[in-house]
């Protein structure tokens, strides 16, 4: 009982409890009480308990930027990533969180949106921070946000793409590639009128302008687009466009499994056969893509792969300076359902 007051009385003086006070409290140094937090086999049975009960009493916390401070190393990884809810990237957060805390380090996630301007003011909030690492999604950056972050000496993993000017190390696959993937796969499947309903991001018009270009201008392929992150909605909207103006399409390429979930309402309601009167193909293999009706064909990216290359790359570069591999690309499937 009389630990837990004189807590409150310590959390009244400084807003917190400290190591001094818990120390004062049980009696015993500051020293002996950080050796039963970090190191309990060199403290007696007795003295662990006492500790171990002060802490269950006053909900002491561990101030982990002062001990970073203190050892000059901080277990900290930023991971910005575009939107978190139905998300692609749930896979490689999963991972990357998992891989990181089994190295003892915590992930704390940023939302970047997929505003450049955005993800600048991140970083200058995270940067003077100083974590031990940063994983970003994507490759294009603002020049300051590149200045700063090669002037900050933080080991850094971009993520989600390929460019040939990495800022440090880079864990990717090429969007064009993709674009060119699902393009051939739909022409040898008899597609000549296909059509593309997208998010406006950068990585999704890439994905874009390489399918088109597969085509070789044999179609003037109509293109719909909205804001990322696009939404199931907004498929469905897309397609009903589509058709209005272009009622022959007979492919739709979407960059996006939840815009292409849409695709497949909005012709389900039109009661267009699919894939014999409309091929759909989507992009992100998410956890709803085989259970569609019919079940979505697809472009699946390894997020967990990496997650957990990006975690490995980061990690081997904090401790030893350097990470065996710096650029390593994950490539992609096409996974083949029903719906193409």
């Amino acid at each position: 009982m009389g630990t837990a007051t004189g807590a409150r009385r310590a959390r009244k003086n400084t807003g917190r409890v400290t190591l001094n006070d818990l120390a004062r409290l049980i009696g015993v140094t500051k020293v002996t009480v950080s050796r039963a937090l970090n190191n309990p086999e060199l403290v007696s049975v007795e003295t662990l308990e006492r500790v171990r009960e002060a802490v269950r009493q006053t909900g002491y916390t561990p101030d982990l930027i002062a001990g970073s401070l203190a050892s000059n190393r901080s277990r900290l990884v930023v991971a910005l990533i575009p939107a978190m809810a139905g998300s692609v990237f749930q896979e490689t957060v999963a991972a990357l969180t998992a891989e990181l805390a089994s190295a003892g380090y915590q992930l704390l996630l940023g939302q970047s949106g997929y505003d450049e301007s955005h993800e600048e003011a991140l970083l200058d909030a995270i940067v003077g921070r100083r974590p031990a690492g940063i994983v970003l999604t994507g490759v294009i950056h603002s020049e300051a946000s590149r200045q700063k972050l090669r002037a900050a000496g933080i080991p850094v993993v971009e993520t989600w793409d390929i460019t040939r000017s990495p800022l440090d190390m880079l864990i990717g696959f090429s969007h064009t590639k993709v674009g060119e993937a699902a393009a051939q796969y739909l022409r040898e499947r008899g597609a000549r009128r296909p059509a593309i309903v997208t998010p406006g991001d950068r990585r999704a018009m890439l994905r874009a302008e390489a399918f088109v270009a597969a085509f070789n201008g044999e179609w003037e392929i109509p293109l719909a687009s909205v804001a990322s992150p696009a939404h199931l909605g907004d498929g469905r909207r897309a397609l009903a466009n589509l058709l209005d103006e272009h009622p022959d399409i007979d492919a739709v390429f979407c960059g996006a499994d939840i815009m292409a979930l849409g695709v497949l309402m909005e012709a389900r309601s039109r009661n267009l056969d699919v894939p014999g009167r409309l091929k759909v193909i989507g992009y992100g293999d998410q956890n709803f893509a085989a259970d569609t009706d019919p079940p979505l064909t697809t472009i699946r990216i390894d997020g967990t792969k990496i997650g957990k290359l990006a975690a490995t790359m980061l990690i081997e570069k904090i401790e030893n300076g350097a990470a065996k591999r710096s650029r390593v690309d994950v490539g992609f499937s096409l996974i083949e359902r029903g719906s193409a």
